[in-house]
């Protein structure tokens, strides 16, 4: 049984002006060889950007893109045809497979967004590039672990290409949630904001946990919290 914590405060961290990023694994200028990623998980970016800044057209290949928007409005559009505006509850998918070009901008001239930038490994390269974007009502979210995304992305989740589930939890100060993990799999827990007690680990925003070897994750919410978490192969 392993849970290992990665403090908030450990995280690798920028401050561009217009963006302020804390990196949970390496990314960028910041490379640490004890935190390349975890499993099939890269990057976990939290990022907030200033109004009307954001980042320009830009290309990525063989990697699966998960954007979280926690506060604020980021529009996003892309060589695929992908266009919109996220806000709070809205998740986005983009899968740049074979490549895609895309940008990422704060869609207000006056409020920050803040949002989770999250890269998954493909399962093999050369995929086609997608594009997807969903709303998850936030009372599906309350006191609950709620798929948002999943293989397949049945029952409107989004459809990722890596065998990953993420669940996203809101949760109210006392709550106890459960998730069972099969043989074999492992987990990651990103807190985006609170205090919760997992396995007997405390974590508080910003952060993260590997697990592995552990039958049943518990989490049991000391204060108002949310949190993603990660189901991975």
């Amino acid at each position: 049984m392993s849970i290992i914590p990665r403090p908030a405060r450990e995280r690798g961290h920028a401050d561009h002006g217009w963006l302020n990023s804390a990196h949970s694994f390496s990314f960028a200028d910041y490379y640490d060889p004890a935190h390349m990623g975890f499993r099939a998980l890269r990057v976990i970016n939290e990022d907030v950007v200033r109004p009307g800044a954001g980042f320009g057209m830009h290309g990525h290949r063989d990697m699966e893109i998960i954007s979280y928007v926690i506060r604020g409005a980021l529009a996003h559009e892309d060589s695929t045809g992908g266009k919109g505006v996220l806000r709070r509850g809205d998740v986005q998918y983009m899968s740049a497979g074979t490549g895609v070009r895309h940008s990422e901008y704060n869609a207000s001239a006056s409020e920050d967004v803040h949002f989770l930038q999250i890269w998954i490994l493909p399962p093999r390269q050369g995929l086609p590039p997608s594009y997807h974007q969903v709303t998850i009502p936030e009372a599906g979210t309350r006191n609950a672990l709620t798929l948002i995304a999943a293989p397949g992305g049945t029952g409107g989740v989004l459809a990722t290409h890596r065998d990953v589930r993420v669940h996203a939890g809101r949760l109210e100060a006392g709550t106890t949630v459960r998730h069972a993990l099969e043989p074999g799999r492992g987990a990651w827990v990103q807190m985006v904001d609170g205090a919760i007690d997992l396995n007997g680990v405390p974590l508080t925003g910003g952060d993260g946990a590997a697990i592995d070897a552990v039958g049943t994750i518990t989490i049991t919410a000391q204060a108002s919290s949310e949190l993603l978490l990660f189901d991975l192969d």
